[in-house]
């Protein structure tokens, strides 16, 4: 499995040839603090790369999820949506947003890794 990272503070899992899961960072969960609720985007939806394909709202504000990658959502974290917290207390495990079926995997390879990630957080 490997991880890639946005400029959003989004992270991406590519579990096989073309199946990735997405989630928020502990930078990201971090700033918005205590998670309250997620809009997760429909199964079967597709999207572009940069879409906004969700909505995290915390006690202090409300911020778009980006998609890292173009592809169709093939499944959401209903356990999220039920418990929006997991977000905060396992934002990189039970706290994945949705699974996504990959269409270009070019666009995999332009994302961060973890220490242009570390870097980027770490300039902020």
């Amino acid at each position: 499995m490997t991880t890639k990272y946005t400029t959003d503070h989004e992270w991406v899992n590519i579990e096989d040839h073309d199946a990735a899961v997405v989630g928020i960072t502990q930078h990201a969960q971090d700033a918005l603090g205590d998670v309250v609720f997620v809009d997760l985007p429909a199964v079967g939806s597709s999207f572009a790369m940069g879409d906004v394909a969700g909505v995290v709202e915390s006690v202090k504000a409300a911020a778009d999820l980006y998609m890292p990658v173009s592809g169709e959502v093939v499944e959401v974290n209903e356990a999220l949506r039920a418990e929006p917290a997991l977000a905060n207390t396992d934002p990189l495990g039970h706290g994945w947003f949705f699974k996504v079926k990959v269409s270009d995997m070019t666009e995999f390879d332009q994302l961060m890794d973890a220490p242009a990630y570390e870097q980027l957080v770490k300039d902020s």
